[in-house]
């Protein structure tokens, strides 16, 4: 199926989807990174971070903060991180997700090894609490806090209204908007996010809110 075709669905499935909470796209995520620098050194690295990987990998909650050092394989041009079970994978099959490196202060490699290298954190959790002091937890966070993480950068920058439009699965979904809009194949995206079916993936890509055409003048 096309990508027009898998927006169609979106159409159909509108009234039975869960509730839709709004994609976080590229731009928006870039906002936020600019919000996070606001808070202390540690937090800021942490939620940096978690924002730009969870974004870059498409990643669920409950996989993003089951990762553990040693699920990271540096290798060219990014790191490739082994999700050993998921959602749809409950047989513990496993499936490997490629983190591409990108330029400056959004790319999701430098962020990622940023947080660990401040941290010190070598093996365990990734993502882990941080306290008002800068103190950084053992365990790792649970699957509601990637959502406070979210709310708290959309609040920092647009405010309680926004933040109450978002969930932890923003960054999931803005993916999936991001890479239908550039022209990705549904299996492309598939292949990113371990979704099984087209259908399931529609559920996870916004329409574009503002459409804009050229000029017929």
């Amino acid at each position: 199926p096309s990508v027009k075709a898998t927006l169609a669905g979106i159409r159909r499935m509108k009234g039975t989807a869960q509730r839709r909470v709004r994609a976080l796209v590229k731009d928006d995520l870039l906002a936020l990174l600019l919000g996070v620098g606001q808070q202390g050194t540690m937090r800021a690295a942490r939620d940096r971070a978690l924002l730009l990987v969870g974004f870059a990998g498409a990643f669920r909650r409950s996989e993003l903060v089951a990762l553990t050092v040693a699920d990271l394989n540096p290798c060219s041009g990014g790191i490739e991180v082994n999700i050993k079970r998921s959602k749809t994978d409950q047989e513990g099959k496993g499936r490997t997700v490629f983190l591409p490196a990108a330029r400056g202060s959004q790319c999701p490699v430098a962020a990622l090894n940023d947080w660990l290298a401040q941290t010190g954190i070598a093996e365990g959790p990734i993502f882990r609490s941080v306290g008002k002091s800068g103190l950084v937890g053992a365990k790792g966070l649970s699957a509601q806090s990637v959502g406070l993480v979210v709310k708290d950068a959309v609040r920092r920058v647009s405010g309680d209204k926004a933040a109450a439009s978002v969930a932890g699965h923003s960054l999931r979904s803005g993916f999936c908007t991001e890479a239908a809009a550039a022209g990705l194949m549904p299996w492309q995206i598939r292949a990113q996010t371990g979704h099984t079916t087209d259908a399931m993936l529609a559920r996870y890509i916004r329409p574009a809110q503002n459409r804009a055409i050229p000029s017929l003048l």
